[in-house]
């Protein structure tokens, strides 16, 4: 009977909500594999380029080396995910390409420019297994950069390195040889290595905090993807607070939130999806998703659908049977009580902790008086966590950790996890509750992003009631 359900609401269910979300044209488009018409345009990203460039000093060059291919076992490798900073300066979701970014323009190939990236030149034969890959005159038409090159000609270039040049380069790791290419990343570092200036760890490390001053700071096109995501994420809490009961697996659980994702058109998870159910609520980061829900048993939801490379990030502790016992409730109100003074504290110009602090005091204050804890050196052992991260192209995304700055998007996720056998009633033991929504930061009053989902035990326990 169980899978029964399950099936209908699969057929039915999601798909019903799914109407509810905003919806997105699809851009046919069989010659180059585009078919979506809100991905980030090429003014975007060349605006980009252009923001780190007035951050390069004379003679600057800023190097970046596309995300790695990342083996899974044998000969499967996991699903290509490029490196997010030379997704946000370029578009391109190509493995083993480089761009540079030069502070003034510059002669190669007969060409003065500012900019080149060298990708991979078509190969009909890999195409056949792999899809169409962009190729360097699609790259410059499609991408809408000045110069581009496949590696090839890169091979075969020049570059014309002044004594007063200065590398900054942005790379992930160091790339492997493939004995099968002569045009890996590997070699285009070689060749690009050859007369160049060297690059120093102070530069490296110049060219992070650019990079992150740069993406702390959301563009109207970026808080666009992000409403998106975190719009299927709410969705996707919604239906799973619908949908939960006991006796259901996690995995089961897992499935319904990442069916929604793919149902709105998200392309991944931001994150693998964390459905820890009973004493695994006290588990942070915990992934295996295998076990059978009891009665009585919290769910701690914690999972952000990706949309166009930008991710949200929204947990919710769920009763499985629809219902908070007294216990739960007050350890649940605690955690809400802190994360409405953490989000209090998300205004421009407080300091990048002040909404932990204050998270902090609360439960501090709340656990003393449950009787949990004596004394505040004692509430590392339930509340080990910070309370706020960036949000973004990473879900724990690139920013300066200093002032809060209107225009980023932060976490407020104050929790509490009280597992087995900790020094405190039994009565206690198991529960483990976290609270997570995505603000974004503005001149006045922060705004939830996530407030669609609800967040109050009564809301949660009338919509599960449904």
């Amino acid at each position: 009977m169980r899978n029964l359900l399950l099936l209908l609401f699969f057929l039915t269910g999601a798909a019903l909500h799914a109407q509810e979300l905003p919806k997105t044209t699809r851009l046919v488009d069989d010659v180059h594999g585009v078919y979506d018409n809100d991905l980030l345009s090429p003014e975007f990203h060349r605006e980009r380029r252009q923001a780190l460039r007035d951050k390069l000093p004379a003679g600057g060059v800023a190097i970046f080396e596309a995300g790695p291919v990342r083996n899974r076992s044998n000969d499967v490798d996991f699903e290509y995910h490029q490196d997010p900073n030379f997704y946000y300066l370029t578009g391109l979701r190509e493995p083993e390409a480089m761009l540079l970014v030069f502070k003034e323009p510059r002669l190669i190939a007969g060409e003065r420019t500012t900019e080149l990236l060298v990708v991979q030149d078509r190969d009909p034969r890999t195409e056949v297994w792999n899809g169409r890959s962009m190729g360097p005159k699609e790259a410059r038409e499609l991408l809408g950069l000045s110069m581009t090159m496949g590696g090839h000609q890169f091979k075969s270039t020049e570059l014309d390195w002044q004594a007063e040049d200065k590398l900054y380069l942005h790379r992930v790791e160091e790339a492997p040889d493939d004995p099968h290419s002569s045009t890996d990343l590997h070699d285009l570092a070689d060749h690009l290595a050859k007369g160049a200036p060297a690059v120093t760890a102070p530069s490296t490390v110049d060219l992070r905090r650019w990079m992150a001053e740069l993406r702390e700071l959301k563009q109207p096109e970026e808080l666009a993807l992000m409403r998106k995501a975190i719009s299927i994420t709410c969705e996707a809490q919604m239906e799973l607070m619908r949908q939960l009961e006991p006796d259901m697996t996690e995995y089961q659980t897992e499935a319904i939130v990442e069916y929604v994702f793919k149902m709105n058109g998200a392309e991944h998870e931001g994150f693998p999806s964390i459905q820890g159910g009973g004493p695994h609520s006290c588990v942070l980061h915990y992934v295996t998703n295998r076990r059978t829900l009891a009665d009585g048993d919290l769910l701690v939801s914690d999972i952000g659908a990706e949309y166009h490379g930008y991710t949200a990030d929204v947990t919710r502790t769920l009763p499985a049977n629809g219902r908070y016992t007294p216990d739960q409730r007050a350890i649940y109100d605690l955690v809400l009580a802190a994360q409405d003074a953490g989000i209090a504290e998300v205004r421009a110009g407080k300091a990048f902790r002040a909404p932990h602090n204050a998270a902090w005091d609360v439960i501090a204050k709340g656990m003393k008086e449950l009787g949990i804890i004596k004394g505040e050196d004692e509430l590392k052992r339930y509340f080990m966590h910070g309370t706020s991260h960036y949000l973004g192209l990473d879900v724990h995304d690139a920013g300066t950790y200093g002032e809060l700055k209107a225009g980023s998007v932060i976490t407020v996720e104050p929790g509490i996890y009280i597992a087995k056998d900790s020094p405190c009633d039994a009565r206690w033991w198991g529960i483990g509750v976290r609270i997570e929504d995505d603000i974004l930061v503005t001149e006045g009053d922060p705004i939830n992003l996530s407030g669609a989902a609800p967040r109050k035990a009564a809301e949660i326990e009338a919509l599960m009631a449904k």
